[in-house]
């Protein structure tokens, strides 16, 4: 049985920016996402996007009004969006797992008792599951360290980074 997974933008962006969105979507599980989500992506990445829903490979939630008014009861913390809270809403409907770089989300699936994970769950997987090679993965991790703010100020972050570097060049 696959397991269930919520991604947010920052998944996809990153995911796009290192030409893993393929790969990506060749893990065994099966990839979810809301219509909050799928907006905030840029034109290009919503057309390559497209065309793993179009075969299956996502599930794009347009969640109805009743659903935008429980999301509204709902006591979420105030440092989330809109788009944040439809990604643990719709992981917590559907008994999802959250995928996401992002710290206020995270930290919010964790107080939720929803499982979570990030870019470093889904580099271990592409290579436990050969979709990708050890000096492929450490070449990706390397660039998303050096391009992206949220990896570089990230002291805990950085270390795991550097230890899943050590361990790939082996």
């Amino acid at each position: 049985m696959l397991k269930l997974a919520v991604t947010d933008a920052c998944i996809f962006i990153d995911l796009h920016e290192l030409n893993l969105t393929a790969a990506f979507f060749n893990l065994n599980i099966e990839v979810h996402t809301s219509l909050d989500v799928y907006n905030e992506l840029f034109i290009e990445q919503q057309q390559l996007l497209s065309a793993f829903i179009s075969v299956n490979k996502l599930t794009v939630h347009n969640l109805k009004e009743e659903h935008l008014n429980e999301i509204r009861q709902t006591a979420y913390s105030a440092s989330l969006s809109q788009t944040d809270k439809s990604v643990l809403y719709l992981s917590e409907m559907i008994e999802a797992m959250v995928i996401s770089s992002d710290k206020a989300l995270r930290r919010n699936a964790k107080e939720r008792g929803i499982e979570y994970h990030g870019m470093l769950w889904i580099f271990d997987n592409l290579i436990e599951q050969s979709l990708i090679s050890k000096f492929d993965a450490s070449k990706n991790l390397q660039t998303l360290m050096f391009k992206n703010l949220v990896y570089q100020n990230n002291k805990q972050l950085l270390s795991e980074m550097s230890k899943r570097l050590k361990l790939w060049s082996r």
